[in-house]
């Protein structure tokens, strides 16, 4: 057992986590490693996928490793998979998007006060695409549903975590026109990653 194929078994592991992909510490776990080493084995594991011809690498996203489809190769994928949930962000979702991975969590009507327009469209569509999930409830009367952002989220921004999006001005105002700049500071980072 002196030759074990870390990497392999790495790859094998995330291959069969899918979706949900694996933190450091599973890892480590499952391979009965310490995590410095389980750490020095995924970065092998994605510089090795990385460099190669291959179709897909691996990557870290919101604090786990996964198996993820290499970008130049999207448009066939596109093609493979015809479906509405491929389909780009309209920009109402966008602008409610932002909304909530800045002010989260957020109810609806706190989102529908800064757009100046109802949400409720952008909100099924995020929901759907699994962009945003409810969060808990809103104390007080109604006790309406708080809106947050998912893992799905990041991953599809290529994020590691919340902190990673662009920092908002110094002062923020409640009024429209502020918001506007904090919405277009989001498009400009994450709207070629969306096409």
């Amino acid at each position: 057992m002196e030759n074990i194929n870390w990497k392999g078994i790495a790859e094998s592991l995330l291959f069969a986590a899918g979706d949900e992909g694996l933190s450091l510490k599973q890892i480590a776990h499952v391979l009965e490693v310490e995590e410095i080493q389980a750490r020095e084995i995924m970065d092998s594991l994605i510089e090795d996928c990385n460099n190669s011809s291959r179709g897909i690498m691996a990557v870290e996203l919101a604090g786990t490793f996964q198996l993820v489809t290499k970008k130049e190769f999207s448009p066939y994928l596109k093609k493979l998979v015809e479906s509405p949930s491929a389909a780009s962000l309209s920009q109402a979702a966008l602008e409610t998007l932002a909304i909530i991975a800045y002010r989260q969590p957020i109810t609806r009507t706190e989102i529908e006060e800064i757009r100046g327009v109802k949400t409720e469209r952008p909100l099924q569509t995020l929901s759907a695409k699994v962009l945003i999930k409810e969060v808990g409830r809103a104390e007080g009367t109604g006790r309406a549903y708080l809106y947050g952002t998912t893992k799905e989220f990041l991953d599809y921004f290529g994020l590691k975590s919340i902190e990673e999006l662009p920092p908002l001005p110094d002062k923020i105002s409640e009024e429209e026109d502020s918001f506007q700049e904090e919405a277009d500071l989001f498009f400009e980072k994450f709207q070629e990653l969306d096409s």
